[in-house]
């Protein structure tokens, strides 16, 4: 297994540690889309992450990448910190690269996408906030509305 390899299974282990009850199943080396939906979607966007990170920077695919992960993040049960904390996880392992890497562009491209989960975290938090008050406008206008007939 490449050192790149290695690195990118050792990350995949550290973010599914942050799934506790689904830790083994999010480090399955091909986790089932159907049987294993967050293994899944964890394992291939850390992937595409880990895979733009040495190559090209693309935005599109890191976008992508990180709104899937995000969204998950989003809605469980820990701090904007935890959540973005996964991106961060990956600096100290690039030390693991070898020498001819250059791992200060690496460890500034690990903060770009940081920021970037860090602004992908808050859309989508403020997408969860949104449909909340939608959905008690929503309750609200179905009371009312019950009250109106109930007055008839």
């Amino acid at each position: 297994m490449s050192p790149e390899r290695e690195i990118l299974e050792k990350w995949v282990g550290r973010v599914a540690d942050s799934y506790a009850a689904q830790s083994a199943a999010v480090r399955a080396p091909e986790p089932d889309p159907f049987c294993n939906p967050v293994g899944f979607l964890v394992r291939r966007s850390l992937s595409q992450l880990w895979e733009q990170l040495l190559g090209e920077m693309d935005p599109v695919v890191i976008d992508r990448a990180l709104d899937a992960v995000m969204r998950l993040r989003a809605v469980q049960d820990i701090s904007p910190g935890e959540a973005v904390g996964f991106v961060v996880q990956l600096r100290p392992l690039l030390q693991e690269l070898p020498a001819e890497r250059d791992r200060a562009l690496l460890a500034g491209r690990v903060n770009q996408m940081a920021m970037a989960a860090s602004d992908k975290y808050a859309e989508c938090r403020q997408q969860i906030a949104t449909i909340r008050v939608h959905e008690m406008e929503r309750s609200v206008h179905q009371r009312r509305t019950i009250a109106e007939k109930g007055r008839e």
